[in-house]
């Protein structure tokens, strides 16, 4: 059986990503990393502006988790280093854990609506 036709649940790599890309968005400074990187590749020393309540050494430390949870995409270019968002662990957790849940959930929404609504 390959990779692709197993469920995430029975494939112990997945899961280990999984929780990789748990870890890394539990931090609420990667968080706003990656909302940093939405808007387009930035240089680690732009980062570093951006968050200018954290010192270069700490950042890099925050960028290294996003790298290593496959978050986050570097490109050297001669002394640059430029951080790019790697958007498919995202989506691959969007479509394990939450779009399950939220069909039900916006679904008791519309029904909650319509029964208020014809009160």
């Amino acid at each position: 059986m390959s990779s692709a036709s197993r469920s995430p649940a029975a494939d112990p790599a997945a899961s280990a990503d999984d929780d990789a890309v748990f870890k890394a968005l539990a931090s609420a400074t990667r968080r706003q990393l990656l909302d940093r990187l939405k808007d387009g590749p930035r240089t680690t020393g732009a980062l570093c502006a951006e968050v200018a309540t954290l010192d270069r050494c700490t950042v890099m430390q925050h960028l290294r988790v996003l790298e290593g949870a496959g978050l986050v995409l570097v490109e050297r270019r001669g002394r640059e280093r430029w951080n790019h968002l790697a958007a498919v662990p995202i989506k691959r957790i969007y479509d394990r854990w939450i779009s399950g849940y939220a069909g039900p959930a916006v679904d008791l929404l519309d029904r909650l609506d319509r029964d208020l609504s014809t009160d």
